[in-house]
């Protein structure tokens, strides 16, 4: 009996003696994430579109961007707030450290991505207009005015905002160094050096002769997978009448001849061309629209934001990849050499090569990731355009996807290869997003 006390006194002293020195694990005492309004993080998205719309530069590729890093930003400045989920640090492609809070004392998750979001998007917005400049300065203020409303620890309150002022400035350091950084001021570089070739881009319009952005598909992106998630190759180029490209390009010809009231309702509505929110922020906004529907909370707005503006930045990084890879002439080049030389297509064609499209792999990629989140079968009605073009309403996310894809051919921009390629593509870069651990 001595020695089994003995021998069991020394398991409990080493046990105990374990214990004391073993390092305690952080329990946030501050009010949870999901007890926040969503509203504080629509309202800057609502406010993000129509700076896209305003400010120079903002191509459908920049706009992705400045979404993504935005979304991730909101994501990281209330993630200690959401027990099941974690910070991305170590997950995403070359984001190896970020501030993190003292969860030994309080904090307010709602002034935290308040000051997270106004200190990254008055970085991202710098030379958008005065006007613009005093509303990023607004709804910073009012928001949070309103979340002080019954907060009277002002210890509580500086904390909280210099928490997310600091995770505001390291996503900013953090965007510098993937190769876009303020690529609104570079959308056309003077120094590419346009390719020649048979079956190779030219441009559409004789006053604009370099084309969008041709670098921007060597940039990082943030799932280190998207670096190589390519769209599969075109056909083989050829003028020869019995050649795959030569259906391709016929197909759009045909269709561009005939197209019906519905199909010229479909390209107007999904064109999002020049001075509109673009293709980018009109995914962002359908989201919008769901978070909205659904009246969630701050928790499922900073996932559903940092999925989708991660998994959209990166298809349209693939996206521009593929087409300074291989540089395809648009349709009606095509067309207009081997069908018929006075074709013109309903759409404006965009300066830069055709393959794939941008739309499509960018619906691709937001379909697939709301689909993750919301299911298979969620029905909406996009108003995106309303008082401009009726709204149209769909029974599913991988619906929504497949009319912003076709309206491409409609339009009469891209072949349909283009299009379904790029879909697939966009579908595939989500997906890589979605294996990232954003769950503990």
């Amino acid at each position: 009996m001595a020695f089994m006390f003995v021998a069991l006194s020394g398991i409990l002293f080493t046990s105990c003696k374990e214990k004391s020195t073993e390092e305690p694990t952080p329990i946030s005492i501050s009010k949870a994430t999901s007890e926040f309004n969503s509203d504080i993080a629509t309202r800057w998205t609502d406010l993000q579109l129509q700076l896209i719309k305003s400010t120079p530069g903002y191509a459908p590729p920049v706009a992705a961007r400045t979404l993504g890093y935005t979304s991730l930003a909101l994501y990281e400045s209330v993630v200690y707030g959401m027990p099941k989920y974690q910070s991305l640090v170590g997950e995403l492609n070359g984001l190896t450290s970020l501030p993190k809070p003292d969860l030994t004392k309080e904090y307010n998750w709602g002034l935290a991505a308040n000051a997270a979001l106004s200190t990254l998007i008055t970085e991202m917005y710098s030379t958008t207009n005065d006007a613009n400049k005093r509303a990023i300065d607004s709804l910073r203020r009012n928001i949070e005015n309103a979340i002080r409303v019954g907060v009277t620890n002002q210890e509580i309150i500086n904390r909280s905002n210099t928490f997310g002022s600091e995770i505001g400035k390291a996503i900013w350091e953090y965007s510098k160094t993937d190769g876009g950084h303020q690529g609104w001021n570079s959308n056309f570089p003077t120094d590419y050096k346009v390719p020649v070739g048979i079956g190779f881009w030219e441009p559409t319009s004789p006053s604009q002769k370099i084309p969008l952005l041709p670098y921007w598909g060597k940039n990082r992106t943030f799932s280190s997978s998207n670096m190589t998630t390519n769209p599969a190759a075109p056909v083989a180029f050829s003028f020869k009448e019995n050649s795959e490209m030569f259906k391709q390009a016929k197909e759009v010809y045909d269709l561009g001849r005939a197209l019906t009231a519905e199909q010229k309702a479909i390209a107007n509505f999904w064109a999002d061309g020049a001075n509109t929110i673009t293709p980018p922020g009109h995914h962002f906004n359908i989201a919008n629209i769901i978070l909205k529907k659904e009246k969630v909370k701050l928790d499922k707005v900073a996932e559903v934001y940092a999925k989708v503006g991660m998994a959209v930045n990166d298809a349209f990084v693939a996206c521009w990849r593929g087409k300074y890879t291989y540089n395809l002439m648009r349709p009606v080049t095509y067309i207009r050499q081997a069908i018929s030389p006075s074709w013109s297509p309903l759409l404006t064609t965009p300066p830069f090569p055709e393959y794939a499209s941008g739309h499509s792999s960018g619906s691709g990629a937001a379909a697939e990731t709301l689909t993750s989140i919301f299911g298979a079968n969620y029905a909406f009605t996009d108003n995106t355009h309303t008082g401009k073009f009726p709204d149209r309403s769909f029974k599913s996310f991988y619906e929504y996807a497949n009319e912003a894809t076709i309206s491409r051919l409609y339009g009469g921009i891209h072949y349909r290869q283009g299009n379904e390629n790029g879909q697939k593509n966009g579908k595939d870069i989500a997906k890589n997003i979605l294996k990232l651990k954003f769950t503990k």
